[in-house]
């Protein structure tokens, strides 16, 4: 082998991985976004998770990306962890997609049929349809759609380029001695590894194996270690993607690392002792390109078959591994936040005023976190979280005490306008924020009954209260960086996304009675829903008055006579803001089947 041969087997592989990441980036454009959404909001059972996971990296031709974005939707918390495991296994399978496009490359014969399966005749085809499109659309997913066409032509033919590259490699002895040193299963599982991890890209990796195989140098006992290898090589991608992300990002990243190295363990424990007793007479076989794609399937549909029933177990284990950094409850914390009510302010009742109010905002925070972490105990269910979700209400409670004897002593002094508005303002909440908490600990409640009694909602249930859910989650985040920023535009969006979450818990209640009346529902596992659906209305109502105490008494619009709630409700504002939440938490059709009852 030359050079020059060298040269263009460098060329034809950086055509390649450049090829595949225009493909790649072209086809995330072309989704608009719509990927992640889908993701985010159709993974409530773990064979729609798996099957989202599969199509999701199909399409994107990268399972590296699905799992990045998996670890940005789990660290945004659009996405729960539990419900990360089955996309993640999906991606495994979805992947070995490229390798049978990429397999067409090795197909030989004479029919018109065959030919024009050929790359070397569709890809000048799509290079030319690709080109055509880039400068004459006139909309940027058609110019996109181009940019695919000509990124998948580039990938074949760096393809092509490689595989004639290293012909000459064919009578090479040292060749052929070099991977079989890959027999080995240790050595070609940890060459395979670190070799994806420096491309970080599994697909591309098989495509060079692809390309190899044309020199007729590679059996089947030196390809499958490497491909085992790959699989885990490919996890650098989603672990650098997690650092500096939040711990569950982590343990996402952790999670499809530890499923590969396990799946591949248990592959290489079970392949080779069979074959230790009974060998396989096919390992001494020279491979082609779709013997390689058909090994790479059969590996990750194996290990997701294996590993799937264990993927709440999967979840456990990150925990245990990647534990909090901290202790989850600061002991000294609240006492320190106390310590800004100190008596002495009270001679400066304008500084007190801010004290109180900086105490307020981390009052709102620690409601926030509390609710956060109960309607997480739903899905999820561990007695340390809801420890954690008790200790935050009784924290909640002592604000909520000093701030009334403080604030109370804060009203014998003599105040301006504007502190006085903002004391308004933090005496009216306190009791709102308070509640709040009072109804996470109630949800906490619910998910112990729920788990203790090992009851589990149907995928019909689950649906509808990932989308309350997520209204739930969304008032209260505007309501606290509302009241944090005394925002006004934020206290606006409140209303009327507090009349949406009315009207979801309208229909999911007369939902509930009719499953009832239909005896599809048992009593005692419709109660903990229902519970549940009643906290999450009463804390929307808490939301509310929260902002319009911020806007009766803000700065910029103290003159409450002139606030009419029932007024705002007929502004054009407030009726578009009311469609953008309908289309936003738009429930699912009632099922129409027994199954899709509240709760199984």
């Amino acid at each position: 082998m030359t050079i020059f041969n060298f040269l263009e087997l460098l060329g034809g592989l950086c055509l390649f991985l450049f090829g595949m990441s225009i493909l790649g980036d072209s086809l995330t454009t072309i989704s608009g976004g719509k990927l992640e959404t889908i993701l985010g909001k159709l993974c409530s059972t773990k064979i729609r998770g798996l099957l989202l996971g599969m199509l999701v990296t199909a399409v994107i031709q990268s399972s590296s990306a699905t799992t990045v974005m998996v670890v940005a939707l789990v660290n945004s918390g659009v996405m729960k962890l539990v419900h990360a495991v089955p996309v993640i296994m999906g991606a495994n399978i979805g992947t070995t997609v490229t390798g049978w496009i990429l397999s067409l490359s090795g197909i030989s014969g004479d029919t018109i049929f065959i030919q024009m399966l050929k790359p070397s005749s569709f890809t000048p085809v799509l290079a030319t349809i690709g080109i055509i499109l880039i400068f004459t659309a006139k909309t940027e997913s058609r110019k996109a759609g181009g940019h695919a066409l000509l990124g998948f032509a580039v990938l074949m033919f760096g393809m092509e380029v490689m595989s004639g590259s290293v012909a000459p490699l064919q009578g090479m002895p040292e060749f052929r001695n070099m991977f079989q040193v890959f027999t080995n299963p240790l050595v070609g599982v940890l060459v395979g590894a670190v070799l994806t991890a420096i491309i970080q890209s599994s697909s591309a990796f098989t495509g060079i194996l692809q390309a190899l195989s044309t020199t007729g140098a590679i059996t089947f006992g030196s390809v499958i270690p490497l491909i085992m290898g790959q699989n885990i090589g490919t996890c650098i991608t989603a672990t650098l993607a997690s650092i500096g992300a939040g711990r569950n990002a982590k343990r996402a990243a952790f999670i499809h690392l530890s499923f590969n190295v396990i799946g591949t363990i248990c592959f290489m424990i079970a392949f080779y002792t069979i074959n230790f007793f009974w060998p396989f007479p096919f390992m001494g076989d020279v491979v082609n390109e779709v013997n390689i794609a058909l090994v790479h399937t059969i590996f990750n549909v194996f290990t997701t078959i294996l590993l799937f029933p264990f993927s709440n177990q999967l979840v456990r284990f990150s925990k245990i591994v990647l534990p909090r950094k901290e202790p989850k409850i600061k002991k000294d914390e609240i006492t320190n936040n106390l310590r800004l009510l100190d008596p002495r302010f009270l001679e400066r009742p304008g500084f007190a005023v801010e004290q109180a109010y900086t105490v307020t905002c981390r009052m709102i925070e620690t409601a926030t976190a509390s609710l956060n972490a109960a309607i997480e105990l739903i899905y999820d269910f561990e007695y340390e979280e809801y420890a954690h979700v008790e200790e935050l209400e009784k924290q909640v409670d002592q604000y909520e005490d000093a701030l009334m004897e403080y604030t109370m002593a804060i009203t014998a002094g003599s105040l301006n306008q504007a502190d006085n508005r903002k004391l308004t303002i933090v005496m009216h909440s306190l009791n709102d924020i308070e509640r709040i908490s009072d109804h996470a600990i109630n949800i906490a409640d619910q998910a112990k009954i729920k788990h203790q009694a090992e009851n589990s909602f149907s995928e019909q249930a689950m649906i509808e209260l990932e989308v309350y859910t997520k209204a739930i989650v969304d008032i209260m985040q505007l309501t606290r960086d509302a009241f944090i920023n005394l925002d006004l535009d934020l206290a606006e969006k409140i209303s009327p996304l507090e009349d949406r979450i009315d009207e979801i818990n309208k229909v999911l209640y007369d939902r509930h009675i009719e499953r009832l009346k239909n005896n599809i529902c048992r009593i005692e596992n419709g109660m903990t829903i229902v519970e549940i659906y009643t906290c999450f209305e009463r804390i929307s109502d808490h939301c509310n008055n929260i902002s319009i105490v911020l806007r009766q008494f803000s700065e910029q619009q103290f003159r409450s006579h002139d606030f009419d709630n029932n007024l705002n409700r007929s502004s054009p504002e407030y009726k578009d803001l009311l469609t953008t939440y309908k289309n936003k938490y738009s429930l699912p059709e009632m099922g129409k089947v027994l199954e899709n009852s509240c709760a199984k």
